[in-house]
């Protein structure tokens, strides 16, 4: 029965060529194929981002890191230190991609996690990401207060940004955004965090870009805030802008933002001890500040918003509760009918927890490319992908 599953999106995929035409998931939203963007059995392949450049050609980053599974260890870890920031590249519609990824950035001091792309209007790639070091546990009580471990050993480095100036062909960087006030950790050398998070920053229609961030804010209860940083020059500096989400007991971390064409900055926060329910918040006065969270009323994480040539946003997230997939909901304009937009389920297939992250860009006037990392029955880490074709409204 196992092996069965790992066929199952090749046999969807053939059973709508030969019908000619797609799967209706609810009308007006059409899946045409499911396919894997990138799989090798010595790797463990996570956290893609996606963007589509000028010419046409799709870039797929995510991280990648040895599979330890594959070298005979019990588990995959999303701590390593052979983690890096890796590319695809496909130049016909999604169809084919690149066999060997390109490097985009090694840390000089740990592995790095979820490469977050955004392309700016001028064609600049900016690449988002943060990192870990791995070091011999007995090590870390010497470093001092306020050192943030994933588990024993692994200390956080922060956050940081890479830049591409040639289509993601050489990469400049690392660009340090800020420490901000409510995190309370410190990295290994005793400095102050620079932020972090991941998920989709947003070039506004001024130029200025919206990064909601992450913030350790309190030990006991360990949680973490949303808070909004900003940048005026693409990029190359940031500065604290306002809190977006802050709970005595709700956690809010993985984070993505999006303005409307109304001007409203959105953010569609990832969130923890609130029953798992995916939450929003929205500032009406160009980030300065924000209206109070709400839940959204579905459970899913974490969330990424792409706008669809008829002006509405396509929210894509991962469902780590049985059955275990990727779904997606077609949202209005100002992105204000989360509670009653109809869910679609994109894949209910996933083998374990261990999947999601999901990103999307839109292909053409139709198609949708979403992509994001999935393992069939507990099978290899690979990233993926699912094509859909969107009726405009």
């Amino acid at each position: 029965m196992s092996s069965l599953r790992f066929l199952l999106p090749a046999v969807i995929a053939l059973a709508a060529a030969l019908s000619g035409g797609a799967a209706e998931l609810v009308p007006g939203v059409r899946k045409v194929s499911d396919s894997i963007l990138y799989q090798e059995s010595r790797f463990y392949a996570t956290f893609p981002s996606v963007v589509k450049r000028p010419d046409g050609e799709l870039l797929v980053a995510f991280r990648r890191a040895p599979s330890r599974v594959a070298l005979r260890e019990k588990t995959e870890s999303h701590i390593d230190p052979n983690s890096y920031l890796v590319l695809v590249r496909s130049r016909d519609g999604g169809a084919t991609w690149t066999k060997e990824p390109e490097l985009v950035y090694a840390h000089a001091f740990g592995g790095s996690q979820d490469p977050c792309l955004l392309q700016l209007r001028d064609g600049t790639l900016l690449c988002s990401s943060y990192g870990w070091a791995v070091m011999k546990p007995e090590a870390v009580p010497l470093l001092g207060p306020r050192v943030n471990q994933n588990r024993p050993g692994a200390v956080f480095l922060g956050g940081y940004l890479v830049r591409s100036s040639d289509g993601g062909r050489s990469w400049q960087g690392p660009i340090y955004p800020p420490h901000i006030p409510p995190e309370i950790n410190h990295d290994p050398y005793g400095r102050p965090l620079p932020a972090y998070n991941r998920g989709a920053l947003y070039e506004g229609k001024s130029g200025r870009i919206f990064w909601v961030v992450a913030a350790m804010d309190t030990e006991k209860p360990r949680k973490t805030s949303n808070h909004l940083l900003v940048s005026d020059d693409r990029g190359t500096t940031w500065r604290y802008s306002a809190p977006v989400a802050v709970d005595a007991k709700v956690t809010f971390n993985e984070a993505s933002a999006y303005e409307t064409p109304q001007g409203d900055v959105v953010a569609f926060l990832r969130t923890a001890n609130f029953e798992d329910q995916a939450c929003i918040a929205r500032s009406t006065d160009g980030g300065k500040t924000f209206q109070p969270w709400q839940g959204m009323g579905f459970k899913g994480h974490p969330l990424q918003a792409t706008r669809l040539p008829d002006q509405r946003v396509l929210l894509v997230y991962g469902y780590r509760h049985k059955p275990y997939g990727i779904r997606a909901r077609i949202l209005n304009a100002e992105c204000t009918d989360y509670a009653t937009a109809p869910e679609i389920v994109l894949r209910e297939d996933g083998g374990t927890t261990d999947i999601g992250y999901p990103w999307s860009v839109v292909v053409d006037a139709r198609r949708v490319l979403v992509v994001y990392y999935f393992n069939l029955a507990n099978g290899p880490r690979h990233i993926a992908g699912t094509m859909l074709e969107i009726d405009p409204k």
